[in-house]
């Protein structure tokens, strides 16, 4: 290692750069406000192309898309289209819709990808964790045994190894 002005000590660390993720870090385009005109990317992604806004498959009142900041290849959500922010605001039809592709998503995911294991859940407002709680969304995040490596853990990075257009297609090609 070469000693480089204002570049630190040497440490014999590898750098792994992730400047993508700093739009996420800082919240560029996350909605400001609780209503449905408020910038809600779940009120505009409906709007788009499936291939577009990563939707993997649409129903009458809700829709699964993937996740533009994924916890792991395949990481859906479940999101009606309806802007509610609370679960106990979804009207029984919803409630039906949401848990069906909830189980859609497994299937799919499965199919798809191998998954041995998932974890499903809302975080409801922002003291539960949800980055937009303004729109409920469920998620649904693949797991196999051993995806938990160093990466996360040490460097707070996750490594993906598949582009999100190229997971939306397998899995919407998987969705029943």
């Amino acid at each position: 290692m070469h000693d480089q002005a204002g570049a630190g000590s040497p440490d014999n660390f590898q750098r792994l750069w992730t400047p993508h993720r700093m739009a996420y870090i800082k919240g560029e385009n996350k909605p400001t406000g609780t209503g449905p005109d408020d910038g809600c990317p779940f009120d505009a992604i409906p709007k788009m192309s499936d291939e577009d806004g990563l939707i993997v498959a649409r129903g009458e009142t809700v829709y699964a898309v993937l996740n533009l900041y994924p916890y792991n290849s395949g990481h859906l959500m479940v999101v009606p289209y309806r802007h509610v922010s609370d679960y106990d605001e979804l009207v029984p039809a919803e409630l039906v819709e949401l848990g069906e592709f909830t189980q859609k998503s497994l299937r799919a995911l499965r199919k798809a990808s191998g998954a041995q294991g998932f974890n499903v859940g809302m975080n409801l407002g922002h003291v539960a964790g949800a980055g937009i709680a303004a729109h409920l969304h469920q998620h649904v995040v693949p797991r196999w045994g051993g995806d938990t490596n160093f990466m996360p853990v040490v460097a707070q990075t996750k490594v993906l190894p598949q582009l999100l257009r190229d997971t939306r297609q397998l899995l919407a090609d998987a969705w029943d």
